[in-house]
């Protein structure tokens, strides 16, 4: 066996467990900030596609696969917004939520996807202030920011 094989396996290894321990995390993150099921597991699947094509470089996945995921679904909420800008949208189409949480999740729609996005990685993924900053790509100072005003925001709407 070579060095280059074991090196291989080795990384195989560490992507298998990844895999087994953040896909869901990653998908519920993505479904928050994005608010589609279907857009979050397929922006999770890519990330991790990613991730396997290099997971021989990637030295810390998890924070890697954060980052991507997070990129994405900026990326794939700004295209939302372009589309609704040009396109007809159906006002009498009916949305479903589960009843419980309907209150919360129509309050997490109203605010901002990064708002949304550091909310989800603070209080669900328990992520401190630097490591949101690094997934989010902003200062820690921002992230601060981000968290009072979609905690704030988050209050207001609950409220309504």
């Amino acid at each position: 066996m070579t060095g280059r094989t074991a090196l291989a396996d080795v990384a195989d290894d560490v992507f298998g467990t990844t895999y087994e321990r953040h896909f869901r995390g990653m998908v519920a993150f993505a479904y928050l900030t994005t608010g589609s099921a279907a857009a979050a597991e397929d922006i999770v699947q890519e990330a991790f596609i990613d991730l396997y094509r290099r997971r021989a470089q990637v030295r810390e996945p998890e924070r890697w696969l954060r980052r991507a995921v997070a990129s994405r679904c900026t990326s794939w909420v700004r295209r939302r917004i372009l589309e609704r800008r040009h396109a007809f949208a159906d006002p009498t189409r009916p949305v479903t939520v589960p009843h419980e949480s309907a209150s919360v999740r129509a309050a997490l729609r109203r605010i901002r996807p990064r708002q949304r996005a550091a909310l989800f990685l603070r209080y669900y993924l328990d992520l401190p202030e630097r490591e949101i900053a690094e997934t989010l790509g902003c200062p820690a100072g921002t992230v601060k920011t981000l968290l009072h005003r979609g905690l704030a925001a988050l209050r207001e709407h609950l409220d309504d």
